[in-house]
């Protein structure tokens, strides 16, 4: 399969959405004067169960996960030439619409400060695609995202495995069969190239930091909401087994 030479460009940096020390880094740019770059350190016992360092990321994680691929959901509405990919692209717009409302229902709960903006790897994506064209664009469309799924799908099984917070298991739990999901509506493409998207979603990440980590926003902007499609399938996590199962956590 003829990858394009953008699409080449952007894979070498995949891998990049675990939960690693760079996104970590966020909490740092909150203005915390002590921040461990440990996964395990706890932020705040709160009534949903312990919060740390990891649970804050995966939160961040998700939201800066919509800021990129509900947009290049809607490109592909509008630029894909298969109906398969126009049927991916749906599900992309629907399934984050539904998770970044969780999202934002839940960071103010969790004192958590979401990004307005995707990371600048990220970004890159969309900018891959918004350039691409035709065929191409559809085999860059379902190869890229199939790749981002990937990367972060052990990920999401490993927060819902570990967290003790209550709020967080739910967030894991509605990411992982939206993830699941989009995984197989790429792979129904026919286009994923799997050989190079699996060698790039498990190769050590080589970009710095800051290209992997969204931005703060200015304190006091207002939050950007991603608009569920008219027809929308997904729904937000119900939070409620995770509001009354909260003395189980301690």
């Amino acid at each position: 399969m003829q990858l394009s030479r953008n699409f080449v460009g952007t894979l070498v940096v995949g891998g990049a959405l675990t939960l690693t020390v760079s996104a970590l880094a966020y909490p740092s740019m909150l203005g915390l004067t002590t921040v461990s770059t440990s996964p395990d350190r706890l932020i705040a016992n709160t009534q949903w169960g312990p919060f740390t360092e990891s649970d804050r990321a995966f939160v961040v994680a998700v939201r800066a996960a919509g800021l990129w691929e509900h947009p290049v959901g809607l490109i592909g509405l509008e630029k894909g030439q298969s109906k398969a990919v126009k049927t991916a692209s749906e599900h992309l717009v629907d399934g984050h619409a539904a998770l970044d409302e969780t999202c934002r229902k839940i960071a103010p709960m969790l004192n958590v400060v979401l990004p307005n903006v995707a990371s600048p790897q990220q970004e890159g994506f969309v900018t891959t695609l918004k350039t691409s064209q035709g065929k191409q664009f559809d085999i860059d469309f379902a190869n890229i995202l199939r790749m981002t799924h990937g990367s972060i799908f052990n990920t999401v099984a490993k927060v819902r495995a570990t967290t003790k917070n209550s709020l967080v298991r739910a967030l894991a739990d509605q990411a992982n069969d939206t993830v699941l999901d989009h995984i197989t509506v790429m792979e129904q493409t026919g286009l994923v190239d799997f050989d190079t998207t699996l060698f790039n979603q498990t190769k050590p990440p080589t970009l710095p930091k800051s290209d992997m980590t969204p931005p703060v926003p200015p304190a006091g902007q207002p939050l950007v909401v991603l608009p569920p499609p008219p027809n929308a399938t997904s729904t937000p996590a119900d939070l409620g087994p995770a509001m009354n199962g909260a003395a189980a956590n301690g």
